[in-house]
């Protein structure tokens, strides 16, 4: 098993960036996929987006062009870089780990975009 813990989570205003780190408590070069969810007040948990042990990212339409999801194995850590952020990306924002059967997730991190 693995532990995840989020960070880099705050209020920024819109137009704004902000980059999210998730620490993971031992080595994730055997987690095939490692990502980040969201949820907003009111609405369903989504995928973000993911990245594979080979590096391949896939992203929601939403934020597509907006973030970047990147991968250090080497550091035990996955990172989201989000540009160009919009009130609607207000959420909180989950780090998440598949291996095998079993899916692992962090505490969350609040991200407020608001003026």
């Amino acid at each position: 098993q693995v532990q995840l813990v989020e960070s880099g989570g705050g209020l920024v205003q819109p137009g704004g960036s902000l980059r999210l780190s998730c620490a993971a408590s031992r080595s994730i070069f055997s987690i095939n996929v490692m990502g980040w969810y969201r949820q907003a007040p009111g609405k369903e948990r989504e995928l973000v987006a993911a990245t594979t042990t080979g590096g391949n990212t896939n992203y929601a339409d939403s934020v597509k062009g907006r973030f970047t999801i990147s991968r250090d194995n080497a550091k035990n850590m996955v990172y989201l870089q989000m540009n160009s952020l919009r009130p609607e990306d207000t959420a909180v924002y989950y780090c998440t780990a598949v291996e095998s059967i079993r899916m692992y997730w962090g505490q969350g991190t609040q991200v407020t975009v608001s003026s």
